[in-house]
């Protein structure tokens, strides 16, 4: 979560805009440019960072300086196979998907199991200011402005009992909204899960927004997990039900491909996919690559709970 912005530190607004324009200038005269360039969508020559309507927060950066990556490449690129396998179609075919009705259903292994609609969801927490970075398992990376609240606010609720060691998430089921799902080469629905003290950690967030406005249909409204020293896939989108369980749920991605994807999927350089190196990562509306840090950069807040643990084998 970003420390707070001393008045001092904030860059003056015509610096910025001025900065900005000729940073986006000058990258769009590249080669590289082409690739990110079909990723945005047909506004993508507005800033929306800058747009006061979409931005409620009051840093552009998060806490290591990293600029956030702008609403049109959040929203125009995606990984969401639900809809489709590419990364800019789901823009498309997911406009008109409806999130209203919207029910959640909590259970398991719980004192006080519940379900919440899509109202009740958005009015009883009081929504927080996150930046957090992605992490995609296919190398590229976001620095994304979220609004949600800890999932330990829900688990607060529903009190998971002492048998419960995880928490599994289940998507939305509904082929004919979502043309991904009539694809036989998976089992659906989407299936997620974390271990009980992953859940109730204070980065583990349920997010209803970005720039302050509510989720778009093809980023996972109207709630999905955000889970920031994972890889993206563990951050399911659209959940209808979250289960507390006694076993380690089988996620969608540990059927399809177990020796590619394991249940942790903890950001970790040094274990390379068994296809493509993880070392290095891609910024979305940035030129070249980086260094992947060590749990996507969260090191401090979360490596105690893999004290122990072989990541090598727990990947």
């Amino acid at each position: 979560m970003s420390r707070k912005i001393q008045p001092s530190e904030i860059t003056p607004e015509a610096l910025y805009i001025s900065r900005r324009r000729f940073i986006k200038k000058a990258f769009l005269s590249t080669s590289a440019s082409l690739l990110i360039a079909s990723c945005s969508t047909q506004e993508s020559d507005i800033n929306p960072t800058l747009d006061p309507e979409l931005s409620a927060f009051s840093s552009q950066t998060d806490d290591q300086g990293n600029i956030l990556t702008p609403y049109n490449d959040i929203t125009g690129y995606t990984n969401y196979y639900e809809f489709s396998t590419s990364k800019t179609q789901p823009t498309e075919l997911a406009k008109n998907f409806v999130t209203d009705p919207w029910i959640i259903k909590i259970d398991g292994l719980v004192n006080n199991p519940t379900t919440l609609d899509r109202d009740q969801l958005l009015s009883m927490f009081e929504s927080e200011e996150r930046i957090y970075r992605m992490r995609c398992v296919e190398g590229w990376s976001m620095v994304i402005p979220w609004k949600g609240f800890p999932l330990k606010k829900i688990l607060d609720i529903v009190e998971p009992t002492s048998d419960a060691k995880y928490v599994r998430f289940e998507t939305v089921f509904d082929p004919e909204q979502m043309p991904g799902q009539n694809n036989p080469s998976f089992p659906w629905p989407y299936v997620e899960g974390l271990r009980m003290d992953e859940a109730y950690h204070d980065l583990t967030l349920l997010a209803t927004g970005i720039y302050g406005k509510n989720l778009t249909p093809q980023n996972g409204a109207p709630v999905r997990l955000v889970v920031p020293w994972k890889y993206g896939f563990k951050s399911i989108k659209s959940i209808v039900h979250i289960e507390f369980v006694d076993e380690m749920p089988v996620s969608l991605w540990m059927a399809v491909g177990p020796s590619e994807y394991g249940f942790y999927a903890n950001v970790n350089p040094n274990v390379d996919h068994p296809r493509w190196s993880q070392a290095t990562e891609r910024r979305i509306g940035e030129s070249g690559r980086i260094e992947t840090q060590m749990f996507n950069g969260y090191e401090d807040e979360v490596a105690a709970l893999y004290e122990g643990m072989d990541l090598t084998i727990n990947f």
